[in-house]
């Protein structure tokens, strides 16, 4: 079934997992008893609702980066490429990707990596005016991902000839 005009093919957003937050919830917590024994009522609840916002605010911006593939178009966080310059995409079990982006890695390639996701996608990238050989990104869904940018790229493709 074909995707209409407006609907995106592939949409994820990488938020962290649950259990960050919880850590660093707890972690809080923890400092703010060690805080009210050791300091005043106001300094503790203070300084813990600076933190719990600067917690908030660093796991929600690492967690943001969103993939898309919708009208011709792979975005990845705020970077994008259009489906002509797609090729080959390859969805990686967890043992591809630890080699993929370390011992076997290209320096000019363009990586959206999170520790929490140990399966990505190697998207390889045709502009000969592009230096970057490939991109790799970390995703829940990889055989989706891959599917749908192959699609893209397949369509690109016919659109060419």
């Amino acid at each position: 079934m074909e995707a209409a005009v407006g609907d995106p093919v592939y949409s994820e957003r990488l938020h962290v997992p649950l259990r960050w937050w919880v850590q660093a919830t707890m972690f809080i917590a923890t400092l703010w008893l060690a805080l009210v024994v050791a300091a005043p009522a106001v300094v503790a609840f203070g300084a813990t609702a600076v933190l719990l916002g600067v917690m908030t605010l660093a796991l929600r911006s690492y967690g943001a980066p969103q993939v898309l593939v919708h009208a011709g178009v792979l975005r990845v966080g705020r970077a994008h490429i259009e489906a002509r310059h797609l090729g080959a995409a390859v969805a990686l079990d967890a043992e591809q990707t630890r080699r993929t982006a370390g011992v076997e890695a290209d320096a000019r390639a363009w990586l959206v990596l999170r520790p929490y996701l140990s399966r990505a996608v190697r998207i390889q990238v045709t502009d000969p005016a592009d230096p970057v050989p490939y991109w790799l990104v970390c995703t829940r869904h990889p055989e989706a991902l891959a599917d749908a940018v192959n699609g893209l790229a397949g369509r690109a493709g016919t659109r060419r000839q």
